[in-house]
């Protein structure tokens, strides 16, 4: 099998990203990150995902988080598709309900090619440190878009927004690592149409 690595990098005027995946790592991270909760969230990600990640990340955060945090959520949506490949032999589906002490997150994803995300998520606070709760949306509905990731993250339950947040990472990790198992009974792609 091939490896199935990506390495992306964005640059604009109002974000330069470099970022590094494979898919087949050890759950190693290197991450540089303005916004430091989001550096706690990717090294999750790729802990629990066994995915090794490097991101090198600079926005304009004197400004806002949104350009950050979207176009984040762009490059690691690309670098997902890109080394998930052809898919061939991959399970395509995942799913995990996790929990975080007294928080509860339901991801179910897809690796379609038809990128759609339905975000059930009432944060039980509006910042969860100095981010905007809303912007997470913004980075999975860009991840989805570029990966052709369909997904499902509903909130069960969570009264403490670190926990919420926290457990939405880990269940996305865990359940995208299913995703892009190989089952060695998959001949090709797993899809009547012959492609994905």
């Amino acid at each position: 099998m091939s490896e199935r690595k990506a390495e992306i990098i964005r640059n604009t005027r109002e974000t330069q990203i470099s970022l590094g995946l494979n898919l087949d790592g050890k759950g190693e991270s290197k991450i540089n990150c303005p916004i430091k909760f989001m550096s706690h969230m990717l090294e999750l990600f790729a802990r629990h995902g066994h995915f090794d990640l490097v991101c090198d990340i600079h926005g304009d955060v004197e400004v806002d988080y949104h350009h950050t945090m979207e176009d984040l959520g762009l490059v690691l949506g690309e670098a997902i598709a890109k080394a998930a490949g052809d898919k061939k032999g991959i399970r395509r589906y995942g799913n995990m309900m996790l929990p975080m002490d007294e928080a509860l997150v339901l991801i179910a994803l897809d690796l379609s090619g038809r990128p759609y995300l339905v975000y059930d998520v009432q944060p039980p606070a509006a910042q969860v440190k100095d981010i905007d709760a809303q912007l997470f949306h913004e980075f999975f509905q860009a991840l989805c878009v570029k990966a052709g990731l369909n997904m499902h993250i509903k909130m069960l339950a969570g009264k403490e927004i670190h926990h919420v947040f926290e457990a939405m990472f880990k269940g996305f990790a865990k359940a995208l690592d299913t995703a892009v198992s190989i089952d060695p009974r998959i001949d090709g792609v797993l899809s009547t149409k012959g492609c994905l």
